[in-house]
């Protein structure tokens, strides 16, 4: 003993000797490993792919098809179709077509016995074209797309019988996008395009391959999109090689995919339901089902109504099946087509509505262009929009959505506010392609300083495929970060419609469930609204959380500028139109006064302007859609002129007026709310004009024109091809057509630079990087070539008016026929030289413009907008100067200095540049894609140049509105008494820059309303002020207390809900004192 250790034995698990050598993965083998797990190609019968079916059935025992093909690519209702149409055998195989045919199919299925205890039963159909699924009794119950999506509807289990059932599908010979030749879907549609029906078969799903698959596929976004300094990719990496190991091994079997699902939960969890959004854990991504479909674009209106319906009966199904499903869509047009067309189908939707599931957003009739239309046709797209909402729905939409226009007008702000919608969703600025908008979430302020909480989707689509990398870049891409971080996500099959699809819904799970399970990613959530989106956005701003950033003025879009002149035809009757309806509500407002038996004829304005809305759609007036959809629009144009022209007619016969014939004294009625005093044209007069010299809103004899003692024009050939001509106020040299000199006799200035030349036609090359009909690039400017004129004479000269007429020749096919007028000054009021330009266009890919250089300064341009004006740079300081070469304008533009000014007018032109001093009005232009015969035809433009001494102001806005608002001719009825009072009822007077820009009658008037929402007691008249120059504006309302019998004045909105009541003023209590901050819309009820 003594002195002795015993030693201790080290033990451990771990292996002395190494048994096998072990290699680092390399990455991007056991990456790409992954794409043969569940990809196509040569694989594709020994992976995943291969299991997600149990077994098909097709052919005449199991799938009997039998088809009407309908004639004349007519589209008959089902009960037309399966009542009156001859049903013959088909098969797979056969080819179905022409474009945009349509073709029912009646489809006997029998479910074979192998297939009836599977677990999970569809029908696949497939002939990548769209279609929508009826069942026997004309129910519409979904739509498919085809090309692989959409494609399967899962038929009712009670029909494992072993019987035979019956259903219908409507095929439409048409993509998703149209029916374009070849790759290229903006390319005018092949008119003769067939389709193969290559898929009509009873499939078995395997359900649990199906869930693998997305598994899978979300995890390997992961392996490839996470950093790769993150464990979270790696790990996924591990993952998904794990699951493609366990399906080897066990040969592919069931027990094999359901390893592989047991593996997938440890990195996203369990995804099977909607619970996985019940975690407390919080989100700041919220996903909301969207379906964008274009009202026209590759194809016509008559499939919108269709593509509607296939749509959201998709969607009406996935909410069925998933209970997080939340689906947002726009545009009331679309929902009233469907209530027409679709009735059964709409009360579906409106049950979901109820439920808070189907989600109706934006509060405007169609989806609009916000560029061109005028200020009261942006006030009537929310007007019927929100009223279609509240009549159908029971409420009024909060949320403007208008995520595909080509550019946001200044004044929309404002008129969100007025229309109740303090809240804008759009992205289409992310496809600027000079600057990038710096913004995703701001306060966008109007002209007046109103003020919408605006929100850009960082995914930057509204058509997101609910894609890892969709989630991921609602962080990556947000710029608001250091205000706000929450985004929403906006997913769907989108432009031609679908809406989102299961996978998507799927997808989205797995997301969220791998942001609560593992981390890194954003997190996201379903079943929210857009509304709730906002909500918590404002109650931030309210408890000062946040302070949003701000951006006043437009949010011009930097691509899409040839929009504003494509389709020339299109946007004149537009401007004729919003003009037309001016009038017709004004006379039909004056008519109701006279007579009380008159009926206001509120269905047919409805209709008309209804009509006009849509004709507004942001593809349609943009001039960005092929050829079938502006036949359709100048059809709906036909239509509100003649029904125009009869109401006209009937208002102006109670008033005690006739449209003048042309025989005796005529008198000039002008429906514009200032004073006039001009020389019009009279046609089958002595002389063929007259001086109309009246009242604001009144009628006035047009005096012969030798009783008014006005100044004289004149007009003399100094040589071959050179003129002067002018008036008490203007000199104008002309040689060859084109305007050397233009001096101001009262101002003694020239107004014109040395040797510049005003109403010189230019023609550039006008190839775009790609959009033909939408885009014009900044490059084009390069291509500047000259036209030179032919002939100028004198096609008229007397006493008060003076023409030159010029023909210049564009090519061998086309050519313009300009004609120069100059009339006798006017005493008060400005003189201008107008152009009248008849021109035959049949040219490609050229752009037509007319340019004035003038001898002026400034580094701002103006432009009119809606109520107000919006002043842009004339130079190219920056990247965002130079990115404006080219702009929308209305009925003017304006460069002027101190002192000293020029105007531009125009009666249909919206394209327009200041470049320096040189003021470019953009005419025509030539694509060919995706209308091959855009613009190609016969035109008439009218234009003219206004110099004024002094600044911009009230002359030029209202001498815009006179050169498109021309004085209407009548004669008085013989049998009637004319009331001279009714037309000068209502004036406003006060400050000059105020215009009285719409008299109508109250919607809900008891002797007006159509019964959609309560009736108004009592008769009452809508008038719409806004002041046009940008500041304070005071005036006064007055009214003819015996003709107009005003008992109340209120302020309302542009939904004309009252919000207060005006003071009258004492002791007459015939008017009111208005005062209206800077470009304020104000909208006033006369309450009778």
């Amino acid at each position: 003993m003594g002195g002795e250790s015993q030693s201790r034995a080290l033990h451990s698990s771990y292996p002395q000797l190494v048994s096998r050598p072990k290699g680092k993965q390399i990455e991007s083998i056991y990456q790409g490993r992954l794409q043969q797990f569940i990809g196509g190609g040569q694989y594709e019968h020994q992976n995943l792919r291969s299991k997600l079916d149990e077994g098909r059935a097709s052919g005449d025992d199991h799938v009997k098809l039998e088809v009407y093909s309908v004639p004349n690519l007519e589209r008959p209702t089902f009960k037309d179709a399966t009542k009156n149409g001859t049903f013959k055998p088909t098969k797979k195989g056969e080819s179905f077509g022409p474009s945009w045919s349509t073709h029912w199919f009646k489809i006997t299925l029998k479910v074979p016995s192998q297939l009836e205890k599977k677990n999970h039963l569809e029908f696949h159909w497939d002939a990548n074209n769209e279609g929508l699924i009826w069942n026997e009794s004309g129910e519409p119950l979904q739509g498919l797309t085809g090309g692989g999506d959409r494609v399967e509807w899962i038929f009712p289990h009670e029909w494992r019988d072993g019987k035979e059932h019956v259903f219908y599908i409507e095929m439409a010979c048409n993509g998703m996008f149209g029916n374009a030749p070849g790759g290229d879907s903006i390319q005018p549609p092949d008119p003769n395009k067939y389709f193969m029906l290559h898929t009509a078969d009873i499939v078995a799903v395997n359900l649990d391959a199906r869930q693998l698959y997305v598994d899978f596929w979300i995890i390997g976004d992961a392996a490839r999109e996470f950093p790769g300094d993150s464990w979270e990719k790696h790990k996924a990496l591990q993952v998904c090689n794990e699951i493609v190991d366990a399906f080897i091994a066990g040969n592919g079997s069931h027990k094999s995919i359901l390893k592989g699902r047991e593996i997938a939960r440890e990195y996203i969890g369990n995804v099977d339901s909607a619970k996985v959004y019940e975690s407390d854990k919080e989100p700041i991504v919220y996903a909301i089902g969207h379906c964008h479909i274009d009202t026209c674009w590759l194809w016509p209106w008559a499939e919108t109504k269709r593509k509607v319906a296939r749509s959201w009966s998709n969607q009406c199904d996935l909410m069925d099946r998933y209970p997080e499903h939340r689906f947002t869509c726009s545009q009331a047009q679309q929902y009233k087509w469907l209530e027409q067309l679709y009735p059964t189908l709409f009360d579906r939707v409106k049950s979901k509505v109820k439920k808070g599931t189907f989600q109706p957003v934006g509060g405007s009739w169609v989806e609009h262009d916000t560029n061109m239309p005028s200020g009261e046709s942006l006030v009537r797209q929310f007007l019927y929009g929100q009223r279609f909402f509240e009549s159908h729905f029971g409420e009024r939409c909060r949320t403007f959505w208008l995520p595909d226009t080509f550019g946001y007008s200044t004044q929309l702000p404002q008129l969100c506010r007025l229309a109740g919608m303090n809240r804008f969703f759009t992205q289409k600025l992310s496809w600027n392609n000079i600057n990038n908008f710096p913004h995703t979430t701001f306060n966008w302020v109007s002209l007046d300083g109103s003020q919408v909480i605006c929100h850009m989707a960082p995914a930057e689509t509204y058509t997101a495929d609910a894609h890892f990398g969709d989630v991921k870049r609602s962080v990556t891409q947000h710029k608001s970060l250091n205000e706000d971080n929450t985004s929403l996500l906006v997913f769907g099959k989108g432009d031609g419609g679908g809406g989102p699809t299961f996978e998507h819904l799927e997808k989205l799970r797995r997301c969220r469930g791998m942001s609560d399970k593992t981390g890194l990613l954003p997190r996201v959530k379903m079943g929210d609204s857009v509304d709730d989106f906002f909500d918590r956005l404002e109650q931030k701003e309210a408890d000062g959380t946040t302070k949003l950033v701000t951006w006043y003025g437009e949010l011009y879009f930097e691509l899409h500028r040839g929009t504003y002149t494509t389709q020339a035809n299109n946007k004149l009757g537009n401007r004729k139109s919003e003009i037309l309806m001016h009038d017709i509500e004004y006379l039909a407002t004056l008519a109701t006064l006279k007579d009380k038996s008159y009926k206001y004829p509120k269905k047919e304005i409805d209709d008309m302007w209804e009509g006009i809305l849509l004709c507004q759609f942001h593809d349609c007036l943009p001039g960005s859609s092929i050829e079938m959809c502006y036949d359709d629009s100048d059809k709906v144009y036909a239509g509100v002129f003649e029904t125009g022209k009869v109401l006209i007619r009937e208002a102006l016969e109670t008033l005690g007026y006739a449209e003048f014939s042309g025989k005796g004294q005529p008198i000039a009625l002008n429906t514009l709310p200032w004073r006039r005093d001009e020389i019009i044209q009279v046609p089958g007069s002595e002389s063929g004009h007259a001086h109309a010299k009246g009242s604001a809103l009144a009628e006035t004899t047009a005096l012969p024109l030798y009783s008014t003692g006005h100044d004289q024009v004149f007009a003399k050939s100094l040589g071959k091809g050179v003129f002067v001509m002018g008036n008490a106020d203007l000199s104008v040299s002309v040689h060859e057509g084109v305007i050397l000199s233009l001096y101001d006799l009262k101002a003694h200035r020239e107004i014109l630079p040395k040797g510049g030349k005003a109403n010189q036609f230019v023609i550039f090359d006008d190839k775009p990087l790609y959009w033909q009909a939408w885009d014009v690039e900044v490059f084009h400017l390069e291509s500047r070539k000259e036209l030179r004129s032919g002939e100028t004479r004198i096609s008229e000269s007397n006493s008060h008016q003076v023409s030159l007429v010029t023909e210049t020749m564009i090519s061998e096919k086309s050519w313009i026929k300009t004609t120069m007028t100059i009339r006798a000054a006017v005493s008060g009021q400005p003189s201008y030289i107008e152009m009248e330009s008849e021109v035959e266009w049949h040219e490609t890919m050229k752009f037509l413009k007319v340019e004035f250089p003038v001898n002026i300064t400034n580094t701002e341009a103006s432009y009119e907008t809606q109520y107000g004006i919006i002043r842009r740079p004339t130079h190219y300081n920056t990247s965002w100067d130079m990115a404006k070469f080219e702009v929308c304008c209305h009925k003017w533009a304006d460069l002027s200095e101190h002192g000293y000014g020029v105007s531009i007018l125009n009666d249909s032109k919206y394209g327009f540049a200041t470049c320096g001093n040189l003021m470019r009005l953009s005419l025509l232009r030539a694509p060919k894609a995706p209308d091959a015969h855009a613009d190609m035809g016969h035109h008439r433009i009218k234009y003219a140049i206004l110099p004024h001494a002094g600044p911009l102001d009230f002359r030029t806005v209202r001498t815009a509105y006179n050169f498109n608002h021309k004085m209407r001719l009548l004669t008085p009825l013989s049998n009637q008494a004319s009331d001279h009072s009714l037309f000068d009822a209502i004036r406003l007077t006060g400050s000059h820059s105020l215009i009285l820009d719409a008299i109508k009658r109250g919607e809900d008037d008891e002797d007006v309303s159509r019964g959609e929402l309560p009736k108004r007691k009592g008769r009452s008249i809508i008038l719409r002020v806004y002041d046009s120059l940008g500041g304070t504006s005071k005036g006064i309302i007055y009214w003819n207390e015996k003709v107009v019998p005003v008992k109340k004045v209120t302020k309302t909105n542009v939904l004309e809900d009252d919000i207060g009541a005006l003071d009258f003023q004492e002791p007459e209590h015939k008017s009111v004192n208005i005062t209206l901050r800077a470009f304020e819309v104000a909208t006033f009820r006369l309450q009778l």
